[in-house]
């Protein structure tokens, strides 16, 4: 049957707008052998098997006939993929194979769900405009250049009209997108050139092919070679615009007159496609993905999705657990969402070790309500949208009649049947899925500043933006559960080496 899987609370906007982001999944009843994730949608007639290593191949081949195997699919080394028979249950598949002790594991072929919101049709209103920032003080004896403003326009249609709109880039709460901007610019890598970024998403409009166009703020050159693990195709291109909003953030072309900007806009954009038109991928496609990226020399992977916070757990997802040890392994750093149940513990894969974990704040500096938060919170960013109750932050203010604002890039317009040709820039969406590429697009400015030297490990990339945030909570002071090691601050990061950033109590990009 079909289900409705609501990842979104409903909050009062600024026209008192509702919202639900609706991930439609095929569901089967889930027997005591996957009881854990009993509420967890999974593709009917899968199965995903492990087995231990030197287990010969007709004895697997034989075991999997008797567990119900119709046809398996090419093996991800000792992982198969088994598309069971007709009449042959999930559940009763999985404990026959689960009984022979050559099997390592076997599970469902979980489905995860984008990890943002789309709300509205109408175009974006402009949000208040912000000034121009000035450049702050490290309070050491490092001269920074003087903050890049891109002439993008915006909706305003005016250069420099982007900051209207983008008040995570250049607000008092955003991630110091202009400093940063000058200081990879003075390092000789204008935009975090030289570093490429994969997307494990919806799909990214990369490029004019079939009844697709490239997005009108993407250049064709920011692009390499990705895949599209839905349609087993070359052509990862986008059918819903979660992908393209997502990839936007990272790295959409600035300074060229058109749109809005990108953080990191000289890095190379990887498309990756693990999830399909309604924001829905298996387990299964977003581990292929993965191995594809690390595998094709990616140095960073966002992933903007969700398995939902507190029904899958490790055990129920191992193919795409090995997939990120594989990803560490080969120093590729993964970032992902954290969910957005509101709740008290995060989603994986954002809860995964090896996993950078990103929460979403707003323009006000405070959690945003929608956010998963929790021990295993490593860094947030702006995901927009209202304020939660946060114990004791007076930044915080969730029972306003207006929400803060959206997080605003370039991508289709249209909701329920998005046009994959017509481009402009909608509001609506926010969410965890929003945060994550900041940190992404942060990192890779970290990594292409060389102020980590020209090789960083992982953990001296995550120990940089950890070290760099700007501290959220009561007073200002660090608070760990909501707000992990703080506000991900793209200036601080990319200062000079032997800097730590701003000082004082100023917002990250030093506006008061």
């Amino acid at each position: 049957m079909l289900v409705t899987a609501d990842t979104a609370r409903l909050h009062r906007s600024r026209r008192l707008r509702r919202l639900a982001l609706a991930a439609v999944v095929g569901l089967l009843a889930i027997a005591p052998a996957a009881a854990r994730a009993a509420a967890a949608p999974y593709v009917p007639g899968v199965v995903v098997v492990g087995f231990a290593n030197g287990t010969p191949a007709a004895a697997r081949g034989a075991l999997l006939v008797r567990a119900g195997m119709a046809r398996v699919s090419a093996p991800q080394s000792d992982v198969r993929e088994v598309h069971l028979r007709r009449g042959v249950g999930v559940a009763d598949a999985i404990a026959r194979l689960r009984a022979n002790r050559s099997v390592l594991w076997a599970v469902p072929d979980y489905i995860a769900h984008e990890a943002g919101t789309a709300e509205s049709l109408d175009p974006y209103e402009a949000v208040d405009p912000v000034d121009l920032l000035e450049p702050f003080s490290l309070g050491s004896p490092f001269q920074l250049a003087a903050p890049f403003i891109p002439n993008d326009p915006g909706s305003a249609g005016t250069p420099g009209g982007w900051q209207q709109l983008q008040w995570n880039f250049v607000g008092q709460y955003g991630v110091g997108a202009p400093q940063a901007w000058a200081n990879l610019i003075a390092d000789g890598h204008p935009g975090g050139s030289g570093v490429t970024v994969a997307v494990l998403d919806t799909g990214v409009a990369y490029a004019n092919h079939g009844r697709y166009v490239r997005s009108p703020d993407f250049s064709p050159y920011e692009f390499v070679h990705g895949w599209d693990f839905v349609a087993n195709s070359p052509y990862p291109e986008d059918r819903n615009g979660h992908g393209t909003q997502v990839a936007g953030t990272i790295a959409e072309e600035t300074n060229n007159g058109v749109g809005v900007t990108g953080l990191a806009y000289g890095v190379r954009l990887m498309p990756i496609r693990v999830l399909n038109g309604q924001g829905n991928g298996d387990a299964t496609r977003i581990a292929e993905g993965v191995d594809f990226a690390v595998n094709h020399h990616a140095q960073i992977i966002n992933m903007s999705l969700e398995f939902t916070a507190g029904t899958i757990t490790a055990n129920d997802i191992p193919q795409l657990i090995a997939a990120i040890d594989y990803a560490h392994s080969k120093n590729v750093l993964v970032v992902a969402a954290a969910g957005n149940e509101s709740m008290a513990q995060l989603s994986y894969p954002a809860k995964a070790r090896y996993v950078l974990a990103v929460g979403a704040s707003t323009d006000d500096g405070c959690l945003a309500y929608y956010s998963n938060y929790g021990a295993a919170l490593d860094l947030v960013a702006p995901g927009g949208g209202g304020d939660a109750a946060v114990p004791g932050d007076a930044n915080c203010v969730p029972d306003s009649a207006t929400a803060g604002p959206d997080i605003i890039q370039e991508t289709f317009l249209g909701l329920n049947y998005p046009d994959p040709r017509v481009f402009g820039l909608p509001d609506g969406y926010y969410g965890t899925s929003m945060a994550a590429p900041h940190v992404s697009a942060t990192a890779a400015l970290v990594i292409a500043s060389g102020v980590l030297g020209p090789h960083p490990t992982v953990a001296e990339i995550v120990a940089r933006l950890e070290a760099t945030a700007t501290p959220l909570g009561p007073n200002g002071v660090d608070d760990p559960t909501h707000y992990g090691y703080g506000l991900v601050n793209a200036a601080a990061a990319t200062a000079p080496t032997g800097s730590t950033g701003p000082t004082g109590t100023s917002g990250p990009t030093g506006a008061t």
